[in-house]
């Protein structure tokens, strides 16, 4: 699906002329930013710009339209649904090198930030402040590409995704126009809302360069909970049970026993090869407790044992890092793998029903196929895991995952809870949102009307 390696020299000139040696057309640089973490084909850019401002990234858009040059934004490459992929060639825009917090407003508990900033980064620098930024997907993404991406992760239950805690942003459109969706204000209802239309967009509408995004202030203590259970259907009934009795848990995370089989190996933890919650609570000392405690007793309810919990730091860490890392660790029990990971979200009374029904689904499947999520809001992963080399293994895959897909949305759900659309997932937009998706056609056409904008993700079009 590329197009030739290398640019027309008029662009190329045009840009070294911007850029310097910002601009490069190495072929190593290239097939670093012509692949993510998904299964899907590499696809390299013909050319990659390392930009330092909107101002910058604003002349890169309106040469690049000028010459009909497709933009592809890039921020480290973690995304899962082949966001970065330049499948129609064009320029790479790497933001790494726009990774300034440019003001951090401790009293009204927000930050601006470029948009290569990572989520680690902003967290330590706010850290001093008593504040943190809750969005929280595992990989240290970009707070530019979780904009673009909708992202959210395990605290979502509590604090939302970055749909709820992105307050404003500066975009480059195709044009190099630069517009500013909003203020700093909590509330506005000035206009239409720009702010939520770029934001899970992929880089389809304009160029995400700065974000302004709330805070929240760290809880005077947390505590973190682990308890095996004997059955899946048992771990997701007391997570559904704990939100319907109002119990402001933060985090709580399934993990089937396959995927604590693999943190296991990977983690060198040693829980019990069984499905799992991993738990989370916020708020005072005693409210922490209080939380904890009335989980326990849902939790030894439906058969749930060995129920413990900590506020000691570097055990809660521990047990974090080995969630965070279970993708990867998954990715070991089959050497040699990628996957193809499943992140439907279903509400949540029926959560149970469309895990089962999809361990029943991938029960003689001879590929391990791990099952982990975000319980709490309704959002789960199926990891189908892959050798490339093994057309078969995909396609199946594919058979699989398109089947969940159809489980979910016939269950009112959703067929991406954060992943997102990307080219993975195109199949499935139009089946959940109908003749919608001709509206987001207009929009892209609109806002993009030569499709240069990471074009052939979300819509292909």
């Amino acid at each position: 699906m590329n197009k030739p390696v290398e640019l027309d020299t008029s662009v190329t000139a045009e840009l070294r002329a911007l850029l310097g040696e910002r601009l490069t057309v190495s072929r190593g640089i290239r097939d670093q930013h012509g692949r993510d973490e998904s299964a899907l084909p590499n696809a390299s850019p013909q050319a990659v710009v390392f930009p330092e401002s909107t101002a910058e990234i604003s002349e890169i858009a309106r040469i690049c339209t000028r010459h009909r040059v497709p933009m592809i934004p890039f921020g480290v490459g973690t995304s899962l649904e082949g966001h970065v992929l330049a499948i129609h060639g064009g320029v790479t825009i790497d933001m790494g090198r726009m990774n300034r917090i440019l003001a951090i407003h401790a009293n009204d508990l927000d930050a601006v930030v470029q948009a290569g900033v990572t989520r680690k980064s902003l967290n330590e620098a706010i850290r001093h402040a008593g504040l943190f930024f809750p969005i929280d997907p595992g990989a240290d993404a970009t707070l530019g590409g979780m904009a673009s991406t909708r992202a959210s992760g395990t605290n979502a239950v509590r604090y939302g995704t970055m749909r709820e805690n992105v307050l404003a942003l500066t975009v480059v459109l195709a044009n190099g126009e630069v517009i500013r969706t909003a203020g700093r204000s909590r509330k506005s209802a000035a206009g239409y809302d720009l702010t939520r239309l770029f934001v899970g967009s992929e880089g389809t509408l304009g160029i995400i360069t700065e974000v302004t995004i709330r805070l929240q202030a760290a809880p005077e203590a947390m505590s973190s909970a682990v308890c095996p259970f004997p059955s899946i259907e048992s771990a997701v009934n007391t997570v559904i049970q704990t939100i319907q009795a109002g119990i402001p848990i933060a985090r709580s995370e399934l993990l089937c026993d396959l995927t604590v089989r693999a943190i296991n190996k990977y983690s060198k933890t040693s829980y019990p090869e069984q499905p799992h919650l991993f738990l989370e609570f916020h708020g005072s000392l005693a409210g922490v407790k209080e939380q904890a405690n009335a989980v326990q007793e849902i939790a030894n309810a439906n058969g749930g044992s060995a129920f413990s919990w900590t506020t000691l730091a570097e055990d809660r860490n521990r047990m974090w890092q080995a969630r965070h890392d279970a993708y990867f660790a998954c990715l070991q029990l089959y050497p040699g793998s990628r996957a193809i990971t499943a992140d439907v979200c279903v509400p949540i009374s029926r959560l149970a029903e469309c895990i089962i029904d999809t361990q029943a689904d991938v029960a003689d499947r001879p590929v391990p196929t791990p099952i982990l999520g975000h319980v709490g809001d309704g959002n789960f992963h199926c990891v189908l895991l892959v050798r490339p080399e093994n057309p078969e293994e995909i396609l199946e895959a594919q058979k699989i995952n398109k089947r969940l897909v159809k489980r979910a949305l016939a269950m009112e759900g959703t067929c991406t809870g954060e992943h997102g659309i990307g080219i993975g997932k195109q199949a499935y937009l139009r089946e959940e949102l109908g003749n919608a998706v001709d509206v987001m056609k207009n929009i892209k056409t609109a806002l993009d009307p030569h499709s240069l904008m990471n074009p052939g993700k979300i819509i292909n079009g």
